[in-house]
């Protein structure tokens, strides 16, 4: 973690996490990345889903995301460095005065030189592996793509070998004598929720819910 200093860490080392095992579980564990990219003349952000093989081709293993071959940002990605960023807010904390408000969260940073995938055998795992990363196991039950979905559809890969994360947990660090005052001080924890599969209004008769879609829910 932390291999140059693009992704050094200065401000709140306190929260920074060595472990690259850590940085592996928060990016199984979220859902949106937000990849930054100059295009022409500005920047631009844009959230997308993702997916990691942390075992991938690129130094450090690969972070994928997908767009149209046609996308702007896309093409302006290729061979150019990118930042991606994902974040998990998993609490409010309420200090005992406005300084000292925070939140808990774990927060990775990503930059490298991305490329477009052109191997064919990459690119459908890469895919493949987004699908799974929404819903484990879904893109085993699906039919293959066609060619002209696979035509209109690009991946870019970006290495995670230069990433850096920090993560807050717990109370809010509240000066003593707010403490002593008796103020109330927290957190109010945030945690996802899953609901029940809501099917199309298209389905078939009798077309149930698959295994693999009500196990993501529950």
């Amino acid at each position: 973690m932390e291999p140059t200093d693009r992704t050094r860490i200065r401000r709140g080392r306190n929260r920074a996490v060595a472990e690259r095992a850590e940085l592996i579980a928060l990016l199984g564990d979220a859902l949106v990345a937000h990849l930054g990219v100059s295009v022409g003349d500005h920047p631009v952000v844009l959230p997308t889903a993702f997916a990691v093989d942390a075992d991938g081709p690129d130094e450090g293993g690969t972070l994928y995301v997908h767009g149209s071959v046609a996308a702007r940002w896309l093409r302006s990605s290729q061979g150019a460095t990118v930042c991606v960023t994902v974040t998990e807010l998993d609490g409010l904390v309420a200090g005992r005065s406005a300084f000292h408000h925070s939140m808990n969260y774990r927060s990775a940073v990503i930059i490298g030189r991305a490329r477009v995938v052109e191997d064919d055998a990459e690119r459908q795992h890469a895919l493949d592996l987004i699908v799974d990363h929404m819903i484990p196991g879904r893109s085993a039950t699906l039919r293959p793509s066609t060619r002209k979905e696979m035509a209109a559809t690009a991946v870019l890969a970006v290495p995670l070998a230069e990433a850096s994360m920090k993560a807050r947990a717990g109370d809010p660090v509240d000066e003593p004598e707010d403490v002593a005052a008796g103020i109330w001080g927290g957190h109010v924890p945030i945690r996802r929720v899953l609901g029940e599969p809501v099917p199309a209004s298209d389905n078939l008769p009798g077309v149930g819910v698959p295994e693999d879609v009500q196990s993501r829910a529950c």
